[in-house]
């Protein structure tokens, strides 16, 4: 019998390859931390829109699948031994740090994913559905709800129990030196103006490898091995 149109959404081809990878990645691979955790709330995404949750699904499940596949990009630059963006450098390149905890990888994940290609992904869709972003932001906040519950699903799986996570541990201080709420305010901010300047190539450009740039420092951060030992690659500051 033939399914239902609505069962089929823009995000299934994405969740598709995220499971892939969650099957080929070892289990204590960052990369392969921080695509769990995203791959639970990209099927939650999928099942909201084959549910017919979202008022504009057509806007939603091009935002979500654009916002995605920035991720795939990023994960096949890497295969091809290509650099991917600098947002997204430190994780894959201190993915098998045994001194960095997998709650950083999963961090620095949404760092990257949120602080840089959020932006990016509404820009994407705008172009895409021939829109302005502010005809996005109610897709933008309900995507946004999902990803609170990727920040919720992140420290209940992956924090330290409580006789690990003491005062001094400087995971507590890693912790609370980043913030989805105010990532997610800095990318829907950014989104607005890398719109408003996208007839100025040259200004674009420049914003959004300073951005890249500044977001890639944020998951350096976040990624510092915690046990003392350095990294086995260095990664360089400016990412």
């Amino acid at each position: 019998m033939t399914q239902p149109a609505y069962l089929t959404t823009p995000v299934d081809t994405v969740v598709a390859r995220m499971r892939a990878l969650d099957a080929a990645l070892p289990a204590r691979d960052g990369v392969a931390v921080f695509n769990r955790v995203y791959l639970t709330v990209t099927e939650e995404v999928d099942l909201r829109l084959a549910a017919g949750e979202f008022a504009d699904p057509r806007a939603a499940g091009t935002l979500g699948a654009r916002f995605a596949e920035r991720y795939l990009a990023a994960v096949d630059a890497t295969a091809a031994d290509r650099r991917p963006p600098a947002c997204w450098r430190p994780l894959f390149q201190l993915r098998r740090h045994p001194g960095v905890r997998p709650l950083q990888f999963a961090l620095a994940g949404v760092n990257a994913h949120v602080g840089h290609d959020l932006a990016l992904a509404v820009v994407d869709t705008c172009h895409a559905l021939g829109c302005e972003p502010a005809a996005l932001e109610d897709e933008f906040d309900q995507v946004g709800e999902v990803l609170v519950a990727l920040e919720e699903r992140v420290r209940e799986d992956l924090m330290p129990g409580p006789d690990l996570l003491q005062i001094a541990d400087p995971l507590t201080h890693l912790l609370g030196s980043w913030s989805l709420e105010r990532a997610r305010e800095a990318s829907w901010a950014a989104a607005r103006a890398l719109w408003a300047l996208r007839h100025c190539a040259d200004v674009v450009e420049e914003f959004t490898e300073r951005l890249d740039a500044v977001v890639g420092f944020a998951g350096r951060m976040l990624l510092t091995p915690l046990d003392g030992r350095p990294a086995r690659r260095p990664v360089p500051l400016d990412c």
